[in-house]
């Protein structure tokens, strides 16, 4: 399959979906494409720069914890966007995070990763790392799958290779579809 160039300076990509749903293995497919210059912003990065106080990011007690890291990545995006890169941000980022990428100068494009439930949980058992908890991958494929008013911006990825995601993730972004609105 050709790798067709990737021309979006100065943007920024959230590419979201539950655990286990081929976020990072994309974002990183995506950040090497020939086109402008890209940056890749992996979101657990910045959850795991807490280390005194940290708290799962997937319990409920962990919500204002939760936001000032979003808060934080979000900073983070703009500025790299603002120095003419896509910034491509991988993360468990509900539609409940999204007013602190909202607020940015950048245009940001939000895409959410759909895989079987089976599959990401599978996935995540598999990689030996990360959650593995099937019960909280669950619950956040649940809060992920029911985007309310933004349920155009899912992106069903079945069983696509990850090549073929690939390509998915970048006609949605040159659709221009999953743009989100100031």
């Amino acid at each position: 399959m050709s790798h067709v160039a990737v021309d979006f300076a100065g943007h920024i990509l959230i590419l979201s979906g539950p655990p286990g749903a081929g976020k990072t293995t994309l974002a990183r497919r995506l950040a090497a494409r020939p086109g402008s210059s890209k940056a890749h912003l992996h979101a657990d990065d910045f959850w795991h720069a807490i280390k005194h106080g940290a708290i799962s990011p997937y319990r409920p007690e962990a919500h204002a914890r939760n936001a000032v890291v979003t808060d934080a990545l979000a900073a983070a995006a703009q500025a790299y966007a603002a120095g003419g890169l896509l910034t491509v941000v991988d993360g468990v980022i509900g539609p409940w995070f999204l007013a602190a990428f909202r607020r940015l100068a950048a245009p940001v494009h939000y895409l959410v990763l759909q895989p079987p439930l089976e599959a990401a949980i599978a996935r995540c058992r598999e990689r030996g790392y990360g959650l593995q908890d099937a019960t909280a991958v669950a619950a956040l494929h649940a809060q992920l799958a029911d985007l309310g008013e933004l349920r155009a911006h899912a992106l069903a990825t079945g069983e696509a290779t990850p090549e073929q995601a690939l390509q998915r993730v970048v006609d949605a972004l040159a659709s221009g579809a999953f743009a989100l609105p100031r």
